[in-house]
């Protein structure tokens, strides 16, 4: 079984987080959106896996619940207000082409039908819903695991 990050946030601006206990991450990255929630000027609240939304599961039929990680209230550039409903979820779990394995593939049916019911649910409340995975987190940072290339310094020419 995969190691992964998982503790409580405590929020440096508290009058920012809707929610009674502290929140809980389940990933590094959701660590480091919960701190860009708390950090950020323009966004005025946010809460953690504060709703429930009904969906039907498409292997087995059945009524679950999916409660997505985040709801944040933000100002954007124009001095609008929006909601956004937002899910993390690295890419291998969020699309066919960025599936490794089985797993990832049988993960990829499953939260399509979740994020179906959260767009619905959001469009409803007249909200948006998103998903955010690594290419958002980490945008014009380099891959993980690699470092970066650094171009070799060309020999000098010699002056004749």
């Amino acid at each position: 079984m995969a190691k992964y990050a998982k503790d409580k946030y405590i929020p440096k601006n508290p009058s920012k987080y809707v929610g009674d206990k502290a929140p809980t991450y389940r990933s590094s990255w959701e660590a480091k959106f919960m701190e860009f929630c708390d950090n950020h000027p323009n966004i005025l609240a946010w809460a953690s896996e504060n709703v429930k939304i009904p969906y039907v599961h498409p292997l087995t039929g059945k009524i679950a619940n999916y409660v997505p990680d985040f709801m944040v209230q933000y100002i954007d550039a124009n001095g609008k207000e929006h909601v956004e409903l937002i899910e993390i979820k690295p890419a291998s779990q969020s699309t066919n082409e960025s599936a490794r394995s089985k797993k990832d593939k049988i993960d990829v049916i499953v939260n399509a039908a979740k994020w179906e019911s959260a767009a619905g649910w959001a469009r409803n409340r007249g909200i948006f819903f998103k998903v955010i995975n690594e290419d958002q987190i980490f945008k014009g940072k380099p891959p993980r695991n690699k470092k970066p290339r650094i171009p070799r310094a060309k020999k000098p020419r010699k002056i004749k």
